[in-house]
């Protein structure tokens, strides 16, 4: 059994997704998996088609910030997310395990090479043609993590319009559509949830013993350890989140609160 396949799009985005409930016969020209050098990627991975949609707004965004970096459009319009609504039906077989877990839940191994985004320092050893949106259509293979019902997979839009993560059996990898190569894998295993924050323009990463947020520019932070082992959120207010999570010296729930706009605890 693999947990149900799902999708959010909270944030507007650029792109339109189905999850595939097995991969095409015939490929699309366009095929990436992640992460690449993960042995037995391809069994019981999640098979997303990904189509960027490139309006008028995000085809001249390379021309409008020329010379001044490479940051995302802030208010984006949202793209009808039709094709993603077409494709949460889970199919109806078992999954085999697709990847031997990493028992650290904070930390990235040889296998999950993460590509950074370009920040606006380096942005201008880009050359033109690079910083070319695609619009081309693209297959993606996301290895899975666990087959557990308890962890995520799904889809989720992010604070940066471009971007899409998916997670597959709680490995969850966020995804430049514009340019499929570059990828993050986050660093959690598994992610827990995933829980949109818009008003703080965040999308959290719940692991056991900590969170971590993405924000337009990419990881905004990463908590503390919070817990001995599982957290929960219990609500968020303005720009402060209330957990809580197991303590092993007082075998007890323990409650916690992060400012969401740094990630350190409240005092």
């Amino acid at each position: 059994m693999v947990a149900a396949r799902f999708f959010d799009g909270t944030f507007p985005h650029y792109w339109q997704a189905e999850i595939l409930s097995a991969r095409p016969l015939i490929l699309p020209t366009r095929h990436f998996a992640y992460p690449a050098q993960a042995e037995e990627v391809e069994r019981g991975a999640l098979e997303v088609l990904i189509r960027p949609s490139l309006n008028e707004q995000a085809a001249g965004r390379c021309t409008d910030l020329k010379g001044h970096g490479f940051s995302r459009a802030a208010n984006a319009a949202s793209s009808a997310p039709a094709l993603a609504a077409e494709g949460m039906q889970a199919a109806n077989r078992p999954f085999p395990q697709g990847l031997k877990p990493n028992t650290s839940s904070c930390s990235t191994d040889g296998t999950a090479k993460a590509v950074p985004f370009q920040n606006a320092a380096g942005a201008g050893k880009e050359s033109n043609q690079e910083c070319q949106p695609s619009a081309q259509e693209f297959l993606a293979t996301c290895a899975l993590g666990f087959r557990d019902p308890a962890v995520p997979t799904g889809l989720w839009s992010t604070p940066n319009p471009d971007e899409i993560c998916a997670v597959s059996g709680g490995y969850a990898y966020v995804i430049d559509t514009t340019r499929p190569e570059r990828f993050t894998m986050i660093p959690y295993r598994p992610v827990l949830e995933v829980r949109p924050v818009p008003e703080q323009g965040l999308l959290l990463f719940v692991g056991h013993l900590s969170i971590l947020a993405w924000s337009t520019n990419g990881q905004a932070w990463q908590s503390e350890r919070l817990t001995s082992e599982g957290l929960t959120i219990a609500s968020i207010e303005g720009h402060i989140l209330h957990g809580q999570g197991w303590d092993m010296m007082t075998d007890k729930e323990i409650p916690f609160t992060l400012d969401l706009r740094t990630g350190l605890r409240c005092t």
